[in-house]
């Protein structure tokens, strides 16, 4: 309803326009409120960039390096930058990545996205391991935007991982949000620190699967889904 109302504060009558329900002030205030908390995450992000950049700095110079040669000056600062964007699913939420994406459907059949590309660093040794994610659900009347299943694997591939926990947090987080019949997950990916030290074995890949609902209680159900995510 679009009126005006009268509200007294110490004594004095102001007036002030309504919107659905929301004074101008109430908006005026919750948009103050997300602009500090903004200032902060910023200011913290800022702080924690340098943080990183000496640390990165004194890694090298422990290295042997001369950090004041012309091609290591702006490295540390670079590194730091890198470190942040690869760990930024530590600032990132389920809810937040959903938003308003989902919606009721009357649908219950099988949804899959597959071949989804995945980063991450291992948590044990901070080098890269990567691949392709396959996602199934069957929808309990609610359904998803196609799109947000790859932002879910974001959220939690980019952070420091092991493909087990990753594998299961990607298919709790869809299953949470979602209460689907069903959530499938399978990952299958090469680990540098496979490939580049230790064994060196460079054609191994690392496969994982989390199962719940329906997908692990039905063994048709379950298969339908590998021979769908894995043909081409």
């Amino acid at each position: 309803m679009n009126d005006h109302c009268n509200v007294k504060v110490n004594d004095t009558v102001e007036k002030f326009h309504c919107n659905n329900g929301f004074s101008d002030l109430s908006i005026d205030t919750k948009k103050s409120e997300r602009d500090t908390s903004r200032k902060e995450d910023e200011d913290k992000s800022y702080l924690g960039l340098h943080v990183l950049e000496g640390a990165y700095t004194s890694i090298l110079r422990e290295l042997g390096e001369d950090t004041d040669r012309q091609g290591l000056l702006r490295t540390p600062l670079r590194a730091a930058k890198a470190m942040q964007f690869l760990t930024k699913g530590y600032q990132e939420t389920i809810s937040d990545i959903l938003n308003d994406a989902i919606f009721d459907e009357d649908h219950n059949e099988m949804v899959i996205v597959k071949n989804i590309d995945m980063f991450s660093l291992c948590e044990h040794h901070l080098v890269p391991f990567f691949g392709k994610v396959h996602i199934g659900y069957i929808p309990n009347k609610n359904v998803v935007g196609l799109s947000k299943l790859a932002r879910i694997v974001e959220v939690f591939s980019r952070r420091l991982q092991v493909q087990e926990r990753l594998t299961k947090q990607i298919a709790m987080g869809i299953s949470e949000a979602l209460q689907p019949k069903g959530v499938a997950v399978v990952i299958e990916a090469t680990h540098m620190c496979m490939v580049m030290r230790g064994v060196q074995k460079i054609n191994s890949r690392t496969v994982t699967s989390t199962m719940l609902g329906v997908y692990l209680e039905d063994p048709k159900t379950r298969e339908e889904f590998l021979t769908l995510s894995q043909n081409p």
